[in-house]
């Protein structure tokens, strides 16, 4: 009978990037450890009429460095051994810190691939199993990536972004950012539940097909049906299904890039101040927070963080210019327009 074939992994645990690869710190650390032994290969070859063979009395450059390598290992065989002042001099003044130093390499080798890396598997499971109030990124294509620049320069701590994609290139890319990031499929729920996606501050959809990301809204929905979701789709008629999946927001760039244009069409300042209020590297930019308490019963127009645009209350929009929009009530959500904080 044939064997039955084990299934892929559906993702691959959570990761951080390294502040210096595995590779490099292996070449770094086996040259130093090379240079070093070439150095005391030199200092005993210079020095090689101090040292004595008890084998055949003659002291060639490979009982240097045969001399060397039993020296440094700490070995010591007696076979050859320093007999002058000066090589005794030598070995504790020269070749003993050396030998420190090699075993020093290694000793931190081991440490770093052994101990530390098996401690930093451990700690990011940690992470992964206490993860709270993060924003989960499901796809980090153009998009995507895009979305988590903005969150860090908004303030966002990139160790509190997690990061889902099916491609190991565009993962690279988070983790040079800084974000923890998973390899998986963000359609299943084992994967999103591994990163306890139902914890999750908000979670951002940007999978590049309208299909894919619609499917990834349900699934997320299913898995987390409290927290809010914001997906991108680039069909117009996509739009009301990603709502119907369980979308919270919905953008759609080639509608907005169309909101764009028509505006540089009306003046060509427009579409310039969109993209600032869009960006928090621009003069201005939109807020949305929560009425605080001492603005309860104010108007709209009377906050003083920035100026007031709109009021959500409940599943209502209230513009500035609307009756309601002259007392401010409890649980309201305000959008303003508010200076950009020097950094």
């Amino acid at each position: 009978m044939p064997r039955k074939r084990t299934p892929p992994a559906l993702f691959k645990p959570l990761r951080r990037a390294l502040a210096v690869p595995v590779w490099a710190d292996v070449a770094l650390r086996l040259g130093a450890a090379l240079a070093l032994v070439f150095v005391v290969v030199m200092v005993h070859w210079l020095d090689r009429d101090g040292l004595k063979d008890t084998h055949d009395g003659s002291i060639s450059f490979l009982d240097v460095v045969y001399f060397t390598m039993i020296s440094i290992t700490t070995t010591g065989f007696g076979d050859i051994a320093p007999v002058s002042d000066k090589s005794r001099l030598i070995e504790a003044v020269i070749v003993t810190p050396i030998r420190l130093a090699v075993i020093y390499i290694f000793v931190g080798t081991a440490y770093n691939f052994i101990i530390k890396r098996s401690w930093e598997t451990w700690r990011m499971k940690r992470i992964q199993e206490r993860l709270a109030g993060h924003v989960v990124v499901l796809g980090y294509g153009v998009s995507g990536s895009e979305a988590v620049a903005e969150l860090i320069a908004r303030g966002t701590d990139p160790a509190g972004i997690v990061v889902i994609d099916p491609s190991p290139q565009r993962l690279a890319l988070a983790e040079q950012a800084g974000c923890n990031v998973m390899e998986g499929d963000a359609t299943r729920d084992e994967t999103l539940e591994a990163v306890r996606i139902s914890r999750a501050q908000s979670i951002l959809v940007s999978a590049g097909r309208d299909d894919t990301t619609i499917l990834i809204i349900l699934t997320a929905r299913h898995v987390a049906p409290d927290v809010p979701i914001t997906a991108v789709v680039r069909a117009d008629d996509n739009e009301l299904l990603a709502r119907q999946a369980g979308a919270n927001n919905v953008i759609n760039p080639v509608r907005f890039t169309g909101l764009l244009l028509a505006g540089s069409a009306e003046g060509r300042h427009i579409s310039d101040y969109l993209s600032d209020l869009a960006s928090v590297t621009g003069r201005v930019q939109l807020v949305e927070r929560p009425v605080a308490a001492d603005e309860i019963g104010q108007p709209l127009e009377g906050i003083r963080s920035g100026k007031g645009l709109r009021i959500y209350r409940g599943e209502r929009a209230i513009g500035f210019w609307e009756p309601e929009a002259d007392a401010l009530e409890a649980g309201d959500m305000i959008v303003e327009i508010t200076a950009t904080q020097p950094v």
